[in-house]
């Protein structure tokens, strides 16, 4: 028997080796780019958060089965951030009176939730969260809609892979009372009804549905209005309509073409109040949704009298990379290393580490070895870690005040003067691409 502790992460958490670092960083600094130009600012916040936090606002499901809990020394209850959006809301109340609003925010925490492990799922993820807060317009919908379609390209996804399905809960709550007749205290069980309508096969729905108290009527009533799409709006009271952003969107053509109105869209956090929306991977493999958020007036009321709306999304990492993956998206790894100094004897080193730095002045990524190897085998560690060139100091060549320069992809050598090196190898950087 082992004395030793496993060596596997906790179940459904991950490491990240460089290579796969590398990906995680292109993909993720590619969304911040793209974030970035529409005008938002990064911000963090404790991964710690009182539990009350989400027992007052979160899903019921992470609230009652997974929230990570613990009690400090103080006696007070905490859990592991499971979202950033209540904490986000609490920034916000806190420095209500120093903002501008409206606020453009955005964040890139580790979030954790007690989960099942599986195919989308994990323990702990990263998630991007986009968030505007101070604007009741409707132009808080479109602008984020034409953030999302700007992302995905950003992330070299076409129009084609993946749909932005959008829905408003003021519309589904007039649908289920004035178009389906449903009572309005179970107006709360029939939305998580439909949020389960295609997960479900109908015999399932059906039963589910039979006991909240939907009778049969109302059951087939409400399978036709959720197959009706956008005519379903002609149903719904134009005083519902009225509070409704969404249709506000829809009748702006140009908005209206970025997204699918989709009365199943329902999410089941408790702070959305109006649009709510999810982004749909359309490959036969991977027929799921990515990422989802909406609108939330009251979220800030928690913690202070100041009315301040918001509206955001949260884009998880585990989802992302699943589709990225799918449709053959994800970059490859880059390489550690741009340039390998290799110095040919012991009192060599310094001279070496002297061209190592003036190299890295230049902007090159630059190494030296830490143990005195045969030159063949330096040479095949420098190609095996993704170096366009090595620099070789020999002792010939230091005394002549040189050190000889060898393209990894040519083999093309030379000598060159030691205060040359840096600028030799960035222009040979550009040359290759790197």
């Amino acid at each position: 028997m082992s004395n030793f502790l496993p060596t596997a992460p906790y179940r459904g958490t991950r490491d990240f080796l460089p290579a796969e670092m590398s990906v995680r960083t292109q993909v993720f600094h590619a969304l911040y780019e793209v974030i970035e130009r529409y005008g938002y600012g990064r911000y963090d916040g404790p991964i710690l958060e009182p539990v009350e936090m989400y027992e007052a606002k979160s899903s019921r499901e992470i609230v009652e089965q997974q929230l990570y809990t613990m009690t400090d020394r103080g006696g007070r209850r905490l859990a592991l951030r499971p979202e950033m959006t209540p904490s986000v809301a609490r920034i916000i109340a806190g420095n209500a009176g120093s903002l501008q609003f409206p606020v453009r925010w955005y964040s890139h925490p580790n979030c954790h939730r007690y989960e099942r492990p599986q195919r989308g799922r994990v323990r702990e993820h990263w998630q991007v969260n986009v968030d505007v807060f101070g604007s009741d317009s409707a132009a808080a919908e479109i602008e984020f809609f034409e953030l999302i379609h700007d992302m995905m390209a950003g992330l070299g996804a076409t129009p084609d892979m993946w749909v932005l399905r959008v829905n408003d809960r003021v519309l589904l709550d007039s649908m289920l009372t004035d178009v389906v007749g449903v009572p309005a205290e179970q107006v709360r069980a029939v939305s998580g009804l439909v949020d389960r309508w295609e997960k479900y096969g109908a015999d399932k729905l059906a039963e589910d549905a039979a006991e909240i108290g939907v009778s049969d009527k109302q059951f087939a009533r409400l399978g036709e209005v959720l197959a009706a799409g956008t005519a379903v709006l002609d149903e719904i009271p134009d005083e519902a309509k009225a509070q409704s952003r969404l249709v506000e969107v829809l009748r702006d053509s140009a908005a209206s073409e970025l997204i699918t109105y989709d009365p199943l869209i329902v999410r089941g956090f408790d702070y959305y109040t109006s649009t709510v929306f999810e982004v749909f991977d359309q490959h036969p493999d991977n027929r799921r949704s990515l990422f989802g958020g909406g609108r939330y007036e009251n979220l800030v009321g928690l913690y202070s009298a100041q009315r301040i709306p918001g509206f955001g999304f949260g884009m998880g990492d585990v989802t992302l990379f699943d589709f990225l993956d799918t449709h053959g998206l994800t970059p490859e790894p880059r390489s550690d290393v741009d340039v390998v100094v290799i110095p040919l004897a012991e009192e060599l080193f310094g001279v070496a580490r002297r061209v190592a730095r003036s190299t890295r002045a230049a902007g090159v990524r630059a190494t030296t070895p830490l143990d005195l190897r045969k030159l063949g085998k330096e040479i095949q560690r420098a190609v095996k870690s993704g170096a366009f060139a090595v620099v070789i100091v020999g002792p010939d060549e230091v005394n002549d005040g040189q050190v000889i320069v060898r393209d990894l992809a040519t083999g093309d050598q030379r000598n060159l003067e030691i205060d040359r090196v840096g600028p030799a190898v960035a222009e040979m950087r550009d040359t290759h691409g790197k």
